[in-house]
């Protein structure tokens, strides 16, 4: 038996698998807890899988294995991971910017967890989950150089290069969503970053800037609102700086893309996204593909699962 658990900024998803091929029971979601001590998140995912043997009538102490796709940016203490992460962490901005509920500069996941499952864990940044999980069942199959690009809360990425996924010295590698990528300056990170591509074009950073979430704002450029349209299309023009950034840097042939603010609106912005990325220097970007996640918003369910495959 393996536990799958999902740490996001804005919700937290366990579900078990048996063994048996790919399918996944005593599926559950919740927010993530964002107030009490530093290991409430910890807490949280015992519970909630807990809960899940529970309700499928399997004894929890036989559940010793565990996959963690997990937001990052990761920093580690004795060895092991803890999320020093913007969307959860309030205390990394400092208290003048302080937008949750907590004043964690980091929230332990996998000692807590080691703990409780004894046999088997794997703790990845969920980009990197993701990313293998399309390069096993989703759009990235067969492909030796390649990416993972979540459009969210925050912005992810992850990447493969001559077949291999790079990982950094701590866990970190694709956190392309702390890059810079335009001048502006009037967007606050989670991290402390002022004008960095989450703060500018995340879900998160949409209503920090604006005061409305993403959907409202996409919903009223697919309505022909005008305000709205050059919104989303700058938007779009940030984002595909940075598209073009990691295919620039990396030589990509494809990149698969997830997140809720993305597979909510695919039809309107992936052609906006190509838009930003072709034609520019055509030696290193010909022949690239950007494409929706294979997976579809299952790719979070199953990139759990992959770690452990």
């Amino acid at each position: 038996m393996k536990a799958c658990i999902d740490i996001g900024g804005t919700k937290v998803a366990v579900s078990l698998n048996t063994g048996a091929g790919l399918d996944l029971i005593g599926r559950r979601s919740e927010p993530t807890i964002k107030v009490g001590s530093s290991d409430a998140v910890a807490r949280q995912v015992i519970r909630m899988v807990d809960e899940a043997c529970a309700e499928v009538g399997i004894d929890p102490s036989t559940v010793q294995r565990a996959g963690i796709s997990s937001t990052g940016p990761f920093i580690r203490n004795a060895g092991l991971m803890e999320l020093n992460t913007p969307n959860i962490c309030g205390g990394m901005a400092g208290a003048a910017a302080r937008a949750l509920p907590n004043d964690w500069v980091t929230a332990p996941i996998e000692a807590p967890l080691r703990h409780r499952f004894t046999q088997e864990v794997r703790m990845e940044n969920d980009c990197v989950a993701a990313l293998e999980a399309e390069r096993k069942w989703g759009a990235l199959q067969g492909y030796e150089h390649c990416a993972y690009v979540t459009w969210s809360t925050g912005i992810g990425m992850a990447f493969c290069v001559d077949g291999r996924i790079l990982h950094g010295k701590n866990g970190n590698a694709g956190h392309g969503g702390h890059m810079f990528v335009s001048d502006n300056s009037d967007a606050l990170c989670g991290c402390g970053n002022i004008g960095d591509l989450e703060s500018l074009v995340s879900g998160t950073g949409i209503e920090r800037r604006f005061g409305a979430n993403a959907a409202q704002r996409l919903r009223g450029a697919r309505s022909g609102e005008q305000e709205a349209i050059e919104l989303v299309d700058d938007l779009c023009r940030i984002m595909g700086r940075a598209l073009y950034n990691i295919t620039a840097i990396l030589d990509l042939q494809r990149i698969s893309l997830g997140g809720s603010v993305f597979t909510n609106n695919i039809d309107y912005l992936l052609p906006r996204l190509q838009g930003q990325v072709r034609g520019k220097l055509p030696a290193l970007t010909d022949g690239l593909e950007l494409v929706p996640a294979g997976l579809g918003d299952k790719v979070g369910d199953y990139a759990a699962l992959a770690l452990l495959m």
